[in-house]
């Protein structure tokens, strides 16, 4: 790959680490005095805690800044509807509101001036580039392009941005529109998330006649579940569409994409560090952990020249390791996998366990099971003292007499792997609903109905 081929899309990007950190702490400060200005839920919580205008100048300063929890936005959301007590913007300065998925309750809607649609743009951009998509280059949309989702129109105003053309069908659109597109425009480029694109590839004999390797796609980029980042379900995206598969990250209360894999595939490296400023703390402690090569913990972002929803110190939950500190055209800035979050943390006799841990472990079993499973974790909160309860799929055209000694396989895996007892309950292929518009979601909380 040369130089130029592997240039990021904004000189930022190479910046020198130490000078992108003298950057972010000048624009902290006025961000500061923007929110201490503008917003009352800011007011109130930089008060209790003493911070004033110009108290913070350095890194170590950053510490005294609280927290932001998920729940306190959701508090503010209710106080205050439809954006909250943190909306820092008038109102009559949002041109576009966007929301989360509503899976822990009712969506959180965040709200963008045309300056923060411009930034969110800008940063989608520099991370579907990093992940390999050019100006020119055909991209099927196949995120959500309902409900107001962040991989909606935010990725297509990214796409555009870079100069591709974006072909906005949507999981939504349904994956027989979806392969009928992709048969006809001849994508080089798909947008997605993991398991609803294996899905698409699995089905495309049957709906269009063909291989998904036949269409000639080169670039799925993926992201908004686990599973981008578990080495058998990425095998399986690149084997099954014969193209090169990069991940993306990012959240709804900072922005769409911020994080993206570039073709040295060591991880997603941080795209947007003027827009956002990123810390790593330990989870346990929420003390901080220096950015280098192999650090493990929590990430939590400040929102920097943000004007209608802006953070400080926000507990994103995401727990993360650094896999790399700069990379392919200059890049100076950390690379990162993600390997769960703190909402789906379960604590199993004592073990932490997430469970992309366990799809990791299942899918690499395949094909003597299906690659699909769910934790159930049919109990109060997220601690068990009982075994690990797993349901596994059976692989296609499995027998149901062969189960038990499957599940024991599986069982013994799990173990191996994880460190904690596993009852594996084996079910028909194709008893869980296909990934669609919808996240998968890797645990249920209360048993299904095994007869349907």
């Amino acid at each position: 790959m040369t130089q130029a081929i592997a240039a990021p899309f904004s000189t930022v990007e190479s910046q020198p680490w130490h000078e992108i950190q003298a950057m972010q702490m000048q624009r902290l400060q006025t961000q500061l005095t923007y929110l201490l200005g503008r917003s009352a839920f800011y007011q109130r919580k930089l008060a209790n805690a003493g911070i004033t205008e110009g108290s913070v100048r350095s890194l170590a300063d950053l510490q005294r800044i609280p927290f932001t929890t998920k729940q306190e936005l959701r508090d503010s959301l209710k106080a205050a509807p439809l954006l909250g007590l943190h909306r820092a913007a008038p109102e009559a300065d949002i041109v576009q509101v966007q929301a989360s998925s509503g899976t822990t309750g009712s969506p959180a809607y965040v709200g963008l001036t045309r300056e923060d649609r411009d930034r969110w743009t800008e940063m989608t951009a520099r991370g579907l580039y990093t992940c390999g998509i050019r100006p020119g280059d055909r991209v099927l949309h196949a995120f959500s392009m309902s409900k107001g989702f962040v991989g909606g129109v935010p990725i297509y105003q990214g796409v555009t941005h870079i100069g591709a053309v974006d072909l906005p069908i949507g999981a939504d659109g349904g994956v027989d529109r979806l392969l009928i597109a992709a048969r006809d425009a001849r994508p080089r480029c798909i947008v997605g998330t993991p398991n609803f694109l294996l899905y698409m590839a699995s089905v495309a004999p049957e709906l269009i006649g063909g291989k998904a390797t036949d269409i000639g796609v080169k670039r799925l980029v993926v992201g908004g579940e686990p599973g981008g980042g578990i080495p058998a379900i990425r095998q399986g995206l690149e084997e099954q569409w014969d193209a090169m598969c990069c991940e993306v990250m990012g959240g709804t209360d900072l922005g769409c994409v911020y994080w993206a894999e570039a073709d040295d595939q060591r991880g997603m490296y941080f795209v947007a560090p003027d827009f956002i400023l990123a810390e790593l703390i330990d989870p346990e402690t929420a003390e901080a952990i220096a950015w280098k090569e192999g650090s493990t913990g929590e990430l939590v972002y400040s929102s920097l020249q943000r004007q209608a929803s802006p953070v400080l110190r926000f507990r994103s939950g995401d727990h993360v390791t650094v896999t790399a500190m700069g990379g392919p055209g200059g890049r100076t800035t950390p690379a990162i996998r993600c390997f769960g979050r703190t909402d789906d943390m379960l604590i199993v006799r004592g073990v932490n366990l997430f469970p992309s841990a366990v799809q990791d472990v299942v899918s690499s079993m395949k094909p003597a099971v299906g690659g699909v499973m769910r934790v159930l974790a049919d109990f109060e909160g997220h601690t068990t003292q009982g075994n690990l309860n797993l349901l596994v799929e059976r692989a296609v055209g499995a027998n149901a007499s062969d189960d038990d000694a499957t599940a024991l396989n599986v069982e013994a895996r799990v173990r191996n792997a994880l460190a904690v007892k596993a009852e594996v309950r084996m079910v028909r292929h194709g008893f869980f609903d296909a990934p669609g518009a919808q996240k998968v979601a890797l645990t249920l909380r209360k048993a299904p109905d095994f007869n349907a």
